[in-house]
């Protein structure tokens, strides 16, 4: 009598995609203790390399795990963690220094209020097995969102390279925090018709 063996899925938690996520919330803290000495230049630029290496794996990761077939469980939980601790702690730090200040700021609360309701929108719509999936539109956002923040990481040390450099960031943040106001309506909306079904 032959029984039947369910083949045995592939554990993919140390391959390549997921170790560059991994990289990505190791290099949070990293960037967070260089942005200490806003008055450090060369630790500013330190700082924006190690912000610059981590945005690009977000693109890598992604991408590598989809070309070879190397998509988990642990990247699809972790991968949009890194992401939000990566820019949450970056615009904690940049407000804290004053280089995000003023009306400015309410760029940053837009960012971080989005980014914690589409979070808890998730996981509802997880428990009711409801995936949400990113919209190209949320993908151009992150990407203004990382461009805009190397700016500023940058901050007055890019100033020496050049002129306006914090201005521009600080356009491109609003460009996107309204960005993110629109994908999160689209979030709300696609959530919005399971939370109210109850």
């Amino acid at each position: 009598m032959s029984e039947t063996v369910a083949p045995r899925r592939k554990n993919h938690t140390l391959a390549l995609p997921n170790i560059l996520t991994y990289g990505r919330v190791l290099a949070v803290p990293v960037v967070v203790g260089l942005m200490f000495w806003p008055d450090e230049f060369w630790m500013r630029w330190t700082a924006l390399g190690v912000f610059t290496a981590a945005g690009i794996t977000d693109f890598f990761d992604g991408y590598l795990a989809r070309a070879w077939k190397l998509q988990s469980s642990m990247g699809r939980m972790l991968d949009p963690i890194a992401d939000k601790l990566l820019v949450a702690a970056v615009l904690l730090m940049l407000v804290a220094d004053r280089t995000i200040s003023s009306w400015s700021i309410w760029a940053a609360i837009i960012i971080l209020c989005r980014e914690i309701l589409v979070s808890g929108l998730r996981e509802f719509l997880a428990g009711l097995k409801v995936s949400v999936p990113v919209s190209a539109v949320a993908k151009w956002k992150t990407t203004m969102q990382l461009i805009a923040l190397g700016f500023l990481i940058a901050g007055r040390a890019g100033e020496t390279v050049l002129p306006g450099n914090v201005k521009i960031g600080l356009v491109l943040l609003w460009i996107s925090a309204l960005l993110t106001l629109y994908t999160g309506w689209d979030y709300m909306k696609a959530g919005l018709k399971h939370v109210t079904e109850e």
